[in-house]
């Protein structure tokens, strides 16, 4: 960390002690008061905790703030002077946490208390509007009012938000991931019933159809099943307004996943999973293609049906080894989760066949004739090549009868053509370069 970086860290802590009106003893009171109210004790005086605030808003070296005082001052200015939690972007909480980082913190420590203060925000529910900073809160509340003053910037503080809240699934209890998405949920469903400005339409969408899943699957967890599916239906509706299908898939594969696990056979979940997998190849996200195509095989695999389970493997892992530059979704699948899948496809449940595990080098690539790899009950040939030559042929066939890809009249880089034999087909399939 730069000696820049600190300096301007320091200063940050200093803006907003002097915006609360503090003094140096000022702050270190209300840091001892804070410390008492939590049950932690300082067990320290004044003066000395003065000194401790004076070191870390120094000019000249000043210092981070330990782990204990973080958490004080995360208390103190998450809550706002009218005493409302505020966690969200240009909140005073938020202007903490990247003095924080200037002054050399991790952004692991950094998301852990983040964390803290939402649980804490959401512990008697006074956090309903905790991940909206005030002039969002401003902004939403006037837009509410008169549609018409929507604009790109709160669209982007509602992304914001919404993306904060997914980022605590699996960190706090579902129902409180419902109760920070609940004044979102109702802004999008008011907004999308009013005049909003055409342009914006689809910006709205999207947020709207990211909080719908994200309820849905929150409603799922907490066994509403009836309202989970309404917030599907929902977002399903809100992602195909959008104009780019790969929002529809996304939604269509959190959706089957849900419908997997609450659903009897796999039959309505295969469906949701086929639909998905037709929006991604239709949409701009190579990503989410790969993503759709992993939870493809999975489906295939508690069908028993090993055969296509690999060949969706396959294409996922093609998928992934594509130029992904650009992609408007890169960072929701990797090849940690695609290799979390073939884990999956190994061991799908009782009742099922297992796959056995693609052999891969050390990147992670597939070795020639891994594809093929069928065993003889079923008459295959034993030679490497004969059996990669009849996966790729397999795989194509599935591909183009399942998938379609038609467009521009292209066919997929791996499917055989009277160009392209079928050997070097499964090589495009089954030897993906790095």
């Amino acid at each position: 960390m730069s000696a820049h970086n600190r300096l301007v860290g320091a200063a940050t802590l200093k803006r907003l002690r002097f915006r609360r009106g503090w003094s140096l003893a000022g702050l270190a009171r209300a840091l001892i008061g804070a410390a008492a109210e939590l049950g932690q004790p300082l067990g320290a005086s004044v003066a000395s905790v003065q000194r401790t605030v004076a070191r870390w808003e120094s000019r000249k070296a000043p210092i981070l703030p330990g782990d204990r005082y973080q958490l004080l001052l995360a208390h103190l200015y998450a809550r706002s002077t009218d005493g409302h939690t505020s966690l969200g972007t240009g909140s005073e909480f938020a202007e903490l946490l990247d003095a924080l980082a200037h002054l050399g913190d991790s952004e692991r420590r950094l998301d852990e208390l983040r964390t803290l203060l939402v649980r804490t925000a959401t512990n008697d529910g006074s956090g309903l509007l905790a991940l909206l900073g005030p002039s969002t809160q401003h902004a939403l509340s006037a837009a509410l009012a008169d549609p018409s003053r929507l604009d790109e910037g709160l669209l982007a503080d509602m992304r914001l938000a919404v993306g904060d809240v997914n980022g605590q699934v699996g960190s706090v209890p579902f129902v409180r991931v419902q109760l920070l998405l609940a004044p979102i949920v109702e802004s999008c469903r008011r907004l999308l019933d009013a005049a909003v400005p055409e342009p914006l339409l689809p910006g709205l969408q999207s947020v709207a159809a990211q909080a719908f899943t994200i309820a849905g699957r929150a409603a799922f967890e907490t066994h509403d099943d009836a309202a989970a599916r309404a917030l599907y239906a929902e977002a399903t509706t809100a992602a195909g307004a959008t104009g780019s299908s790969w929002h529809r898939a996304i939604v269509n594969m959190s959706h089957a996943l849900v419908t997997l696990y609450s659903t009897p056979g796999i039959e309505a979940a295969q469906r949701l999973v086929d639909a998905a997998v037709r929006d991604a190849r239709a949409g701009e996200s190579v990503t989410v293609r790969a993503r759709a195509h992993a939870l493809q095989a999975e489906i295939a695999a508690r069908a028993g049906a090993e055969r296509n389970a690999r060949a969706a493997l396959a294409l996922a892992w093609y998928d992934m080894d594509s130029d992904r530059d650009g992609d408007p979704a890169s960072t929701s699948f990797s090849v940690a989760h695609l290799r979390g899948f073939e884990g999956v496809c190994r061991r799908p449940g009782r009742g099922t066949r297992l796959l056995r595990p693609v052999s891969r080098g050390p990147t992670g690539a597939a070795r020639a004739g891994a594809a093929g790899d069928r065993g003889h009950r079923s008459g295959a040939h034993p030679d490497p090549a004969r059996r990669a030559a009849v996966g790729g042929r397999t795989a194509a066939r599935l591909y183009r009868r399942r998938l379609g890809d038609r467009r521009q009249g292209c066919l997929h880089p791996a499917a055989p053509s009277p160009q392209r034999p079928a050997a070097v087909a499964a090589r495009g399939l089954v030897r993906r370069p790095r």
